[in-house]
């Protein structure tokens, strides 16, 4: 039986904890004999999906030493680089034991690369590492050159996108015999569908409102599109504006509210566990990031039969929502091109609208756990 690990320690609500958990569970429950999986906990920030972990027959590999998850989330560029370094300092010699005796085939990296790699350089393991590109990285002078000699070691590298696959070959830094295009594990069709008819606490079925879901940080630029749906409703009175998500530029988002008189108008709803009933009840899902790569928002709204309005920002927006049938697309941290593209949507006649739902909803299907497993099980060779 092929041993296969995750290696993912976060600090935060991200979209990796969901690709890890979806990637995991697509090699268990299509390939149930043969497959050995395991998520290593680092830090105690795998304890809240415990249950589902162990219900799903992966081993959750507790990592000896300090645990963090008292204090999830924990924000700030400051905070992360020091539990990092922490993490780096602390746990090197634990990985290194449980890769030398446990032997896995595998060991599947995403976040916080910089320890693993190290281990890589400086030990002769039969274990093959593969980087799972969340998207495509800022490449400091050290990163490239570190890149540069783990690029002989690892064995595989895998991108979000066929864009960010190019955008790496021509940095020059792996070999394109070790580039793979893998889509992330989006789509559970089942666990969609099921939430598609639960109900949540928040109910705005009586209100005509767009859609945005996601960190309020400064890479989902929300003020953005905050300052495009102040003008759009001063002549769109019925119009209201939903954003779910947390982080550290809310108080940032309120003091605008609050200035232009949105309050009404607009809702900042936090962090919701369940967000498919507001998609569906939704008029469009808008997209404001700076960069997304792919975009999960983006391909679950698609796959819910929703329009998207997004920015063209890198990677996956552009890759996903180009098309002969229309699109939604707006200059990247443009806010008079995103007013047009709004007023654009709303002045569209359906059957225009129908057939951007049509061509995104067939391409969503790219990104199911099923199309995930059986690309990454001919990838690894394990057919």
């Amino acid at each position: 039986m092929k041993k296969i690990f995750f290696w993912s320690p976060y600090l935060s609500n991200v979209a990796t904890i969901k690709n890890v958990l979806n990637s995991a569970m697509s090699m268990k429950k299509y390939n149930k004999k043969s497959l050995n999986i395991s998520i290593l906990d680092v830090i105690g920030e795998w304890s809240k999906y415990e249950k589902e972990i162990q219900a799903l027959k992966i081993n959750l590999i507790k990592m000896p030493g300090f645990k963090l998850d008292k204090f999830f989330p924990i924000e700030g560029f400051l905070k992360s680089r020091i539990i990092f370094f922490l993490i780096f300092f602390f746990k090197f010699f634990s990985l290194r034991k449980i890769i030398k005796y446990e032997k896995p085939e595998y060991f599947i990296i995403h976040l916080l690369s910089f320890l693993p790699f190290t281990l890589m350089i400086f030990s002769n393991f039969e274990t093959r590492f593969i980087l799972r590109i969340s998207g495509l990285p800022k490449l400091t002078i050290l990163r490239k050159l570190f890149w540069k000699i783990i690029s002989k070691k690892i064995y595989m590298v895998t991108c979000p996108s066929y864009k960010t696959k190019q955008d790496l070959l021509k940095m020059g830094i792996f070999p394109e015999k070790i580039l793979k295009t893998l889509y992330d594990p989006i789509i559970d069709v089942d666990k969609i569908n099921k939430n598609l008819m639960k109900t949540n606490k928040y109910n705005f079925s009586d209100k005509k409102y767009f859609l945005n879901i996601g960190r309020l940080t400064k890479q989902k630029n929300q003020l953005l599109l905050l300052k495009a749906f102040s003008k759009i409703s001063n002549s769109n009175k019925d119009l209201n504006l939903v954003i779910v998500g947390e982080g550290e530029e809310r108080s940032k988002l309120e003091s605008y509210i609050k200035s232009k008189n949105l309050g009404t108008k607009v809702f900042l709803v936090g962090y919701t566990e369940n967000v498919y009933p507001l998609i569906k009840k939704s008029i469009a899902i808008i997209s404001s990031s700076l960069w997304e790569d792919p975009g999960a928002v983006m391909i679950e709204a698609s796959y819910c039969n929703k329009n998207v309005i997004s920015s063209n920002c890198p990677n996956g927006p552009e890759e996903f929502l180009s098309s002969d049938s229309g699109n939604y697309l707006f200059r990247n941290n443009d806010v008079v091109s995103l007013i047009n593209k709004i007023n654009c949507f709303l002045n569209d006649d359906e059957n225009k609208k129908f057939l951007q739902i049509l061509s995104c909803k067939k391409k969503s299907r790219n990104y199911t756990i099923f199309k995930h497993y059986k690309r990454l099980v001919l990838l690894l060779k394990l057919n």
